[in-house]
């Protein structure tokens, strides 16, 4: 694997960087405060070519691959957390289900309006009794001649509300049958489809999550994505991605945190002298430093895979589960560099500390992926 970065990782990097401190960091305490999710900041992420990063130019994206798209998380996460998050699912999740598995009619409709953020995409598989056991699913979608009729609820849902689309997973058949389940795409102002309530959350407050209620929700046999029965296996190859994504975004979170802890540490004086010049204080950037350079090792190297078409389902699961298990430390041990000051609302280490936890959570809790680690590993 090359490690050298390219050039259109240096041209994203640096776009990215000036447009976060542009757009981004004099409103993302007053959004996160006030759980507003900024829905024309996303139109501009998409003018940039941020919300189809990873869809062909021909389908309106950036024709880009996974290092440019981890790239680019990295420096939205360094600045704020939520923005990161609702780029990586509307990209990872929605657009991409409609890229890896959708008819060509379902892409030339739906891609380039994704791509250029004049829509944001959400995805639906969890629910409030089935987190991590997603195939004892209770939301249904039953045939009626030419049409489905869905029932039921989906919750923790990104951009639930303000999306304009969104991938469903729902049972068609058995209940915990792995081909039982089947993805629709369906848009806002479907009939019988509607936002329920919104989450009031720790962290991540600026990225919208809603719950999503379908009742006797009509949708044409056209809205499936895929076969009947193959809406478990997608959902699965699509959380593959899903898991680059968050690792990115436990990077950049990270490393927004510990940019902060590093800088502090030179301006804060105690008994004469920068704290950074105290051992207690030096070896924690020393840690920290290591572990996020190993987070994003493991990280190039499930981009690398990813973008090479191999199977990525154990690599993909240790760098989701090293980073985003890392950026949960490196805040925590950011915050108390940090000392009291760390844990008011005048300094950016506290925001850091919260968002960090939900990457630990998001597409696959750190449980999980140990069980899908150690499946491979027993294999």
């Amino acid at each position: 694997m090359d490690f050298s970065i390219s050039e259109n990782q240096k041209m994203i990097e640096a776009m990215v960087r000036d447009f976060a401190k542009k757009e981004i960091q004099d409103d993302l305490m007053r959004w996160d405060e006030d759980q507003i999710f900024p829905v024309p900041l996303f139109r501009k992420l998409g003018e940039m070519g941020l919300m189809g990063v990873l869809v062909p130019e021909e389908y309106g994206g950036s024709g880009f691959g996974y290092h440019e798209y981890v790239t680019a998380i990295i420096e939205l996460g360094k600045v704020c957390g939520s923005i990161a998050l609702s780029m990586a699912a509307h990209n990872s999740l929605c657009t991409n289900h409609i890229l890896t598995f959708a008819s060509e009619e379902q892409k030339k409709e739906y891609l380039p309006k994704l791509a250029s953020g004049e829509w944001i995409g959400a995805w639906a598989l969890t629910e409030q009794e089935t987190g991590s056991d997603a195939g004892g699913m209770l939301t249904t979608a039953v045939k009626d001649g030419d049409h489905y009729v869905i029932n039921g609820t989906k919750n923790f849902i990104t951009h639930g509300k303000s999306g304009n689309i969104v991938v469903v997973i729902v049972r068609t058949g058995e209940k915990g049958d792995s081909r039982g389940m089947s993805a629709f795409a369906i848009e806002k102002g479907t009939p019988g489809f509607n936002a329920g309530k919104k989450e009031n959350k720790l962290g991540m407050r600026a990225s919208e999550t809603t719950e999503l209620i379908f009742d006797e929700c009509r949708v044409h046999k056209s809205q499936m994505i895929g076969k009947e029965g193959d809406g478990f296996i997608q959902a699965l190859k699509i959380l593959e991605g899903g898991r680059i994504s968050i690792a990115a975004l436990s990077i950049g979170i990270a490393k927004g945190a510990f940019e902060a802890a590093k800088q502090y540490s030179k301006e804060r004086h105690q008994f004469g002298k920068p704290i950074s010049k105290f051992q207690a204080i030096s070896f924690k950037l020393a840690d920290m430093a290591t572990r996020i350079e190993a987070s994003l090792l493991l990280t190039q190297e499930a981009s690398d895979m990813k973008n090479k078409k191999m199977a990525v389902n154990k690599i993909t699961a240790m760098a989701k589960l090293y980073a985003s298990e890392t950026a949960v430390w490196v805040a925590n041990e950011a915050l108390q560099v940090f000392g009291g000051y760390g844990y008011t609302k005048d300094y950016p280490v506290e925001k850091f500390y919260r968002d960090a936890k939900l990457c630990t959570i998001g597409e696959g809790t750190s449980e999980i992926q140990k069980l899908v680690i150690s499946r491979e590993c027993l294999k």
